[in-house]
């Protein structure tokens, strides 16, 4: 089978690339592959809450992933949750929309990625969302990505709100604003009170002749030819095949499985694949290295009674009235992401941006909700923005459908536990603020007046990460960097990546809006160069008829 373009993966990068890419430029052939299922009709995707049940769960919808050992997490092995279907991680995540901080990318453009400060990228953002709140300097109204405000919020996300104004925190209606700082209610990709996934936004729904979905179908590895990318081969139905690229080929499998694709098609640290007995087409030392991640922390607080409306085991008997309100109106307990409010504080007032985030939740979540607890609770989650620490994905198999190695190597940089310390501690003065020290409770691994000493160690023991992986195949207009500004692998012809491991840092926030950024203005990089070639071949046929 033969295509223009094929897209290595149905995620936040993929679905947006794929689904601008065709409408943009309707002559070509597009094929979207995923290694999940559809996702469609899905009800833990569509309904918020389920959040609650894909993300601690390996599921068809999840790959599950887990990290080697971290040693300064007490030898334990962390829980990668990444997206497996149409819509990616878009389709399991909490749905938060944020950005990041405009300096954050003003510092891409600093480190050699042109065409990426905030001023290139906000337009961008704007295409793509859709917020309901209406267009305005900083935001698009009518773009595919539906933005909303939540339909449900639980009495405790607003106690929660209440107690960091107390604290000393400013209130904050809008995180993707003027200015980021603040506390308060999230946005979110929900469109009717029902998850607006990357695969909803911009493929589902849409007519678009040249563009061919083909899910449940897990490519091994890029062919070549020379040195130009000329296709995939991928396993489907328990068959291997082969798809030919007439253009390019575009992976956007992810900040652990694209570096992995790559290092099995050949392009990567030659040493490495070579030990896995893999062709070296390109020898890429970069390949796989500078993974960050953001490192998080929960306080977890039992309380006897969270109103009538807290999530929790007690609480199932409540949830089949919630259902109905749901499936009819879209409102509810169900329509809740869970993580409904949060903000982004500075651990020093002299910061020229927040260096934290926090998520509340109404509801007991504890190691990624894998460890479940009978009762009423709540917690809250703080986690360090842009972490020193950097780590890698390597190969365990020149097979793509094993699993890659995921080492973040969380906290080995010291200035990172520093910097959660100091955020758990400016938790702690919210918890204790009037609102919610009302409600009494009981910390589940914490407790007041715990000594610095005694709090490193509870870290270690609980901390993890809040799922925003980066930078595996980080951009850049140095000859060391994967790819270059518009998104083409160096070292070769015909191939690019889509997706946030072109990131060359990690941004002060969650990753989903970023990547799906990335999706937008790549669909704009590869239309170019397409009309380009197209001139180019006019211009070549007038000048030998001339």
């Amino acid at each position: 089978m033969q295509y223009d373009y094929i897209i290595v993966g149905a995620g936040s990068g993929g679905c947006s690339l794929a689904g601008r890419l065709a409408d943009a430029c309707p002559d070509a052939t597009i094929a979207l592959i995923e290694a999940g299922p559809h996702t469609e009709r899905n009800l833990f995707v569509n309904m918020p809450v389920g959040v609650a049940v894909v993300v601690p769960n390996k599921l068809k919808t999840n790959y599950g992933y887990e990290t080697t050992p971290q040693p300064a997490l007490a030898g334990r092995r962390g829980y990668q949750p990444r997206g497996r279907g149409f819509g990616g991680s878009s389709a399991i995540n909490a749905m938060v929309y944020t950005r990041g901080h405009p300096l954050d990318y003003d510092e891409w453009a600093q480190l050699g990625c042109q065409g990426w400060a905030w001023s290139d990228v906000l337009p961008y953002f704007r295409r793509a969302e859709g917020n309901e709140r209406g267009a305005d300097a900083w935001h698009g109204g009518d773009g595919p990505l539906t933005v909303s405000d939540l339909r449900f919020r639980n009495p405790f996300s607003q106690r929660f709100v209440q107690a960091a104004l107390e604290a000393g925190h400013r209130a904050n209606a809008d995180f993707n604003g003027e200015d980021q700082e603040g506390v308060g209610f999230y946005q979110v990709t929900q469109r009717d009170g029902r998850r607006c996934s990357v695969a909803k936004a911009y493929i589902y729904g849409h007519n678009r002749p040249n563009l061919h979905t083909l899910a449940d179908a897990t490519v091994l590895r890029v062919t070549f030819d020379g040195k130009r990318a000329s296709g995939v081969e991928i396993v489907r139905r328990g068959r291997t095949e082969t798809l030919e690229a007439r253009a390019e080929v575009v992976l956007a499998a992810g900040a652990f499985n694209t570096p992995q694709l790559l290092m099995c098609s050949g392009i990567g640290p030659a040493a490495h694949l070579q030990s896995f007995g893999v062709p070296v087409i390109h020898d890429a030392p970069q390949v796989g290295q500078n993974l960050i991640d953001h490192i998080d922390f929960t306080i977890n607080k039992r309380v006897a009674s969270i109103e009538p409306t807290g999530f929790s085991l007690r609480g199932i008997a409540r949830m089949a009235p919630q259902f109905a309100t749901f499936m009819r109106h879209g409102t509810g307990m169900l329509s809740s992401n869970v993580a409904e409010a949060g903000g982004f504080l500075k651990s020093r007032p002299t910061l020229d941006r927040p260096d934290l985030q926090l998520h509340f939740c109404a509801a007991l979540v504890d190691d990624h909700n894998r460890h479940m607890h009978w009762g009423h609770g709540y917690s809250l989650h703080v986690c360090v923005l842009r972490p020193h620490s950097r780590g890698t994905v390597t190969l365990a198999s020149a097979d793509m459908r094993q699993a890659p190695v995921i080492d973040p190597r969380f906290l080995s940089d010291s200035r990172d536990l520093d910097l959660l310390l100091e955020g758990a501690h400016i938790a702690r003065r919210i918890l204790d603020a009037p609102s919610l020290a009302v409600c009494g409770g009981k910390e589940l691994y914490t407790h007041a007046g715990q000594s610095r000493e005694a709090l490193r160690e509870t870290i270690a023991q609980h901390a993890d990460t809040i799922y925003h992986p980066v930078a595996t195949c980080r951009m850049g207009s140095d000859p060391a960097s994967v790819v270059d500004p518009q998104l083409r692998v160096r070292g070769v012809t015909g191939l690019r990546i889509v997706d946030a491991s072109v990131m060359p840092t990690l941004i002060g926030g969650n990753t989903n809006a970023p990547t799906v950024m990335i999706g937008e203005r790549a669909a704009e990089f590869i239309a170019a160069t397409r009309r380009a070639g197209a001139s180019a071949q006019v211009g070549a046929a007038v000048g030998a008829h001339a």
